[in-house]
């Protein structure tokens, strides 16, 4: 991939449970048809997390949730964009906790992540990975 070719996907997913493992299917196939199989694993990892985290704290009113992958140079930017402005923290769960690890994956796996809003309502969860870029020509 030269520098300054940019490629971008997005696909939306309805609010149903099984959309997060579309999602990371999605995540696989697009990452795969770039040559970009070095990060699938983490990359998959953090889309199930986000997603999880869009359905069950981000829809309201079933509107669903998105799913944006970029490449651009070494880089893989991965977002998720939900209908809610609430923004996650990043905190440490309790063992006894059944929930609340989501994060702290992205934050372990990724080489960055943040939050911004989105207009006219909603945010986005998003989390790059470098990537020695395609594996060919």
């Amino acid at each position: 991939m030269r520098a300054a070719e940019i490629e971008s996907v997005q696909r939306f997913f309805e609010a149903h449970p099984e959309s997060v493992r579309r999602a990371r299917e999605f995540a696989s196939t697009t990452l795969a048809g770039w040559d970009l199989a070095e990060r699938i694993d983490d990359i998959r990892l953090c889309v199930s997390e986000l997603a999880t985290n869009a359905l069950v704290h981000g829809t309201v009113a079933d509107r669903g949730f998105l799913v944006r992958l970029e490449a651009e140079g070494d880089v893989v930017r991965l977002e998720v964009h939900d209908s809610r402005r609430r923004r996650p923290e990043l905190c440490q769960a309790a063992d006894t906790d059944l929930s609340g690890r989501g994060l702290v994956l992205v934050a372990a796996l990724a080489d960055g992540w943040g939050v911004q809003n989105r207009t006219p309502l909603g945010k986005i969860v998003w989390s790059c990975f470098k990537t020695a870029g395609r594996t060919t020509a």
